[in-house]
């Protein structure tokens, strides 16, 4: 007799990656402790039913025989595996050990929380704020990623949102600009592809190189690295000289538009041309459609603001739509984040209400600086000897890696992570524990790139001896002597908390609703009551000296940048002794070092190539499949050679980001990337590096 076999129940979470789709889940619940297939949830207007392949074999991650399962306690050499398996009392009691001794040397700051993306869960993610906040450790200065980006396009618009991102699906031209929407965001591909289906829209698509989303560009843009403004500048130019310009609009809505028409005269298409590398008649093509297209719809990615002119390039090509006067129409403006419109009060979870201002901030993309002890960096205040990771892999996604090594080689630093597998900065710790994933734990998700607050429940018991990192986290709270309400409450009350407070609702009602969508009324989204400054009016000239976004100063070069949007050329251009341009871009099977220990992920990502013209590859004897040294002042990567044609002469691009061990040598790609901060508001230009490429 066949042994009957129930059906797996489908339930609804939120995807919990750093990526701006957040998408909205249908998870298959196989049983108490297994998940089956993820889909994406048809009825969630922005996700649509479309899901990346990586999310949706999600139950190779969950059920991975390597994935950690009991606290270990270091017994060999830091960065071995040499491990011991021990108790949660003993590992907690020796985490808080750590903590006590190095706060008892040196003072609280000693001690430094780390964490960032690895869960874009409000209560996991943020949780360990209310711990630092609490004990008065050193805070944490989140700059990694969005800081160019977001500073350049608040410079000019005065808040972060934008026009609604499904009207990419009523555009009549849909520009992705410096993201691989493919990759890494798969439902913008959604809404422009449904543009392209029901209205006859164009996709035009700029970067550095031949993405899978250039692919399928009707315009394809091939520039340079680090150009995109001067490419936004010939646009605008072109505009004005062809009176395609909106000069109504910019008289309601911008200031110093007759200034800046004025600047742009020498920002001809032959200019911007030898910067960019683009021809001069694709330029004034592009131009042209822009400013005959009204609902010319700019959705703006992260690539662009990753060299050391980021946040100028940004604010430049958000300019472009009020030079046009794109924003007044369905399907027209500009869009890169709605992370501005949810207005989440997090005191709750983060402990806001007992942070000290004038405990010191540390730099998260300096961690290897501040870990060899520069004094510049440390604000003056005591080494670290102590910290507790979550959500992160410093070891591995860190710029300026030989630092970071060094850093986390002292013996005098006591590390615990709190994570899913044994990575490269788990290698180095004193003590590991092992953390539940998304549908193991309850946590609450709001999504940069579309307007939905999400619920994202615990579906399923955690494997072995997992736990959440709220629980991690209450239970270190209890043992080293910190005090707050919300390390007694379960993550369900901490989001019924935070909905409440943050005029949302309950979690009832969340939970019954699975989503909610708080888009912004058009007028608002679109900018037409006024943009975010107090007169209601974009700034074509920034005010560079006040950071668009929370930060504890000014950062990089910043009284160098322009006036006015431009090239800057502040990137590191190309020398004799280093002649390429290296951007470290996503890879489609991996999410920063995340998936890059999934079977599936890892054969269809193969190991580290370099993708390198064949024209460049010719002249220094290289063939395809040759091991090939990357080199500059910051170290030696290798790499297997990739011959493509999709890219400028002289740049070469790695698709990252596999694990230091994948290469041989052992140095992964971030050896080769910068921590020195970009103007205004700090982050690593992490496509922004002069490199040799050597056979050998």
């Amino acid at each position: 007799m066949n042994q009957h076999v129930s059906a797996p129940v489908i339930r609804a979470s939120a995807c919990p990656h750093d990526c701006p789709s957040t998408c909205a889940l249908e998870v298959e619940v196989l049983d108490r402790k297994r998940i089956g297939r993820v889909r994406g949830a048809k009825d969630n207007s922005y996700t649509a039913g479309v899901i990346c392949a990586k999310v949706a074999r999600y139950a190779e991650r969950t059920d991975h025989p390597e994935r950690l399962m009991h606290p270990l306690r270091r017994v060999g050499p830091k960065g071995s595996t040499q491990f011991e398996r021990i108790s949660w009392d003993e590992a907690l009691d020796r985490v808080a050990e750590g903590l006590l001794k190095a706060e008892q040397a040196h003072g609280a700051e000693s001690v430094w929380p780390y964490y960032y993306a690895g869960t874009m869960g409000l209560v996991m993610r943020d949780g360990i704020n209310r711990l630092t906040h609490a004990k008065k450790y050193s805070r944490f200065f989140s700059s990694i990623c969005v800081n160019p980006a977001w500073s350049g396009y608040i410079a000019g618009t005065g808040r972060l949102g934008g026009t609604d991102p499904r009207e990419m699906g009523v555009s009549d031209l849909v520009i992705i600009w410096g993201t691989n929407a493919v990759a890494t965001q798969v439902n913008v591909m959604t809404h422009a592809v449904k543009a392209r289906k029901e209205r006859g829209a164009k996709i035009a698509v700029v970067d550095v190189y031949r993405t899978p989303t250039m692919e399928q560009a009707d315009i394809p843009l091939l520039i340079r690295p680090g150009t995109d403004g001067a490419l936004a500048c010939a646009i605008m130019h072109v505009l004005f000289r062809d009176n395609r310009a909106d000069r109504a609009y910019l008289a309601r809505y911008a200031n110093d538009a007759a200034e800046f028409e004025a600047h742009l005269a020498t920002r001809t298409p032959e200019w911007a041309s030898a910067i960019t590398g683009l021809p001069v008649a694709e330029i004034e093509a592009f131009a042209k459609l822009v400013g005959e297209t009204p609902r010319s719809f700019f959705r703006i990615g992260y690539g662009l603001s990753r060299s050391r002119n980021g946040a100028v390039n940004m604010h430049a090509v958000t300019s472009i739509p009020v030079v046009s006067g794109a924003w007044q129409h369905e399907g027209g403006g500009a869009f890169h984040s709605n992370s501005g419109i949810y207005r989440t009060r997090k005191t709750m979870i983060e402990g806001l209400d007992v942070l000290d201002a004038k405990v010191r901030q540390l730099d998260q993309s300096r961690i290897g600086a501040i870990l060899t002890g520069d004094p510049e960096v440390l604000s003056g205040g005591p080494p670290v000897t102590a910290m507790l990771i979550q959500n992160t892999n410093p070891m591995s996604v860190a710029p300026d890696q030989e630092r970071v090594k060094q850093g986390f080689a002292r013996d005098d630093l006591f590390v615990a992570v709190h994570e899913q597998f044994l990575t490269e900065t788990a290698r180095q710790a004193d003590i590991v524990l092992p953390a539940t994933m998304f549908t193991e734990h309850d946590d609450l998700y709001q999504g940069g790139g579309h307007q939905h607050l999400l619920l994202g429940p615990k579906l399923v018991d955690p494997p072995g001896e997992c736990r959440s990192n709220h629980e991690v986290i209450a239970e270190i709270a209890r043992r080293v002597g910190a005090e707050h309400p919300g390390f007694s409450m379960s993550p369900r009350e901490l989001i019924d908390w935070t909905l409440n407070a943050s005029q949302r609702g309950t979690l009832e009602h969340l939970e019954a609703e699975r989503f909610i969508d708080i888009q912004p009324e058009f007028e608002s989204a679109h900018f037409l009551s006024g943009f975010g400054h107090k007169d209601g009016r974009y700034r074509l000239k920034p005010d560079w000296t006040r950071p668009p976004i929370p930060a504890p100063g000014l950062f990089g070069p910043w009284e160098q940048m322009p006036e006015f949007p431009d090239h800057w050329a502040v990137i590191e251009a190309p020398t004799a002794e280093h002649p390429f341009r290296l951007v470290t871009a996503p890879a489609r099977n991996f999410l920063n070092s995340t998936f890059n220990e999934t079977p599936t992920s890892v054969k269809r990502e193969g190991g580290p190539t370099l993708l390198i013209h064949p024209e460049d590859a010719a002249a220094r004897s290289i063939a395809e499949g040759d091991t090939v040294e990357v080199r500059n002042t910051r170290g030696t990567v290798a790499l297997t050679a990739k011959l493509f044609d999709g890219l400028r002469r002289g740049v070469v691009v790695a698709e990252q980001i596999h694990p230091n061990f994948a290469h041989a040598g052992g140095r992964g790609i971030n050896t080769l990337t910068g921590a020195d901060p970009v103007a205004p508001a700090g982050g690593a230009a992490f496509h922004d590096n002069r490199v040799d490429v050597v056979k050998v």
